[in-house]
């Protein structure tokens, strides 16, 4: 049996490297920014922490409902809420680097120029240790075509990131496709470091006694 406290090291051509005490880390968006869990769990024994999604302003997310319980899981829609990059410097990465944990800074745009400017402002923060792109977001300037389902976007905005950053690039990827293994090699062939499976599922949920389906704001 594998050691759970074994190290894990993501070393990249940079000579930059994500070192994680163990391999047990949080998924983006399910830990916050790591204070709710703070008086639950001990966070520094964690390998590494996956922050809330971060983009150059704040967003307030989507409108309630923003989670919906069915029978067989529960979809989610939050919109990404967060307080902006340079808040999240400001307020929420002191608290985290006073634990022994790797922090890892999950990254949005809504075009491939957004997640270049984060990729750049992030790069030389002290305490992060890699970048996370979500590719899942609309790329407002194609139409709103998702990054992540498109093979050529998917390109350019992990090569584009990649230019603006010496940190660890990992890529999240989108489950919504046809053959995620194309996604993954065309993201390595990119730049990335490393791949994160895998972001939000779409669906929906109807309410077959009073002919009602539920929707939730993508």
């Amino acid at each position: 049996m594998t050691d759970i406290l074994t190290e894990v090291r993501i070393k990249n051509k940079n000579e930059k490297e994500l070192i994680m005490k163990n391999p047990v880390m949080t998924a983006s968006g399910t830990f916050g920014f790591g204070r709710e869990y703070a008086d639950f769990y001990d966070i520094g024994e964690l390998g590494a922490i996956s922050v809330k999604g971060i983009t150059l302003e704040p967003r307030e997310g989507n409108p309630p409902p923003r989670i919906i319980e069915t029978p067989s899981g529960v979809l989610n829609s939050i919109g990404l809420q967060n307080p902006g990059v340079d808040v999240f410097i400001k307020n929420e990465l002191p608290f985290l680097r006073a634990f022994n944990t790797s922090i890892i800074v999950n990254i949005s745009g809504n075009t491939i120029e957004e997640y270049a400017q984060l990729a750049e402002r992030l790069d030389t923060v002290e305490g992060i240790s890699a970048l996370e792109l979500n590719v899942s977001c609309p790329n407002v300037r194609e139409g709103c075509i998702i990054f992540g389902t498109n093979k050529e976007l998917l390109f350019d905005v992990v090569e584009k990131t990649r230019e603006k950053t010496t940190l660890p690039l990992i890529v999240k990827l989108s489950p919504n496709v046809t053959d995620i293994t194309q996604m993954a090699q065309m993201a390595e062939w990119a730049g990335a470091d490393a791949i994160a499976l895998v972001n939000t599922f779409l669906g929906t949920a109807i309410n077959i006694q009073e002919k009602l389906q539920l929707y939730l704001q993508i």
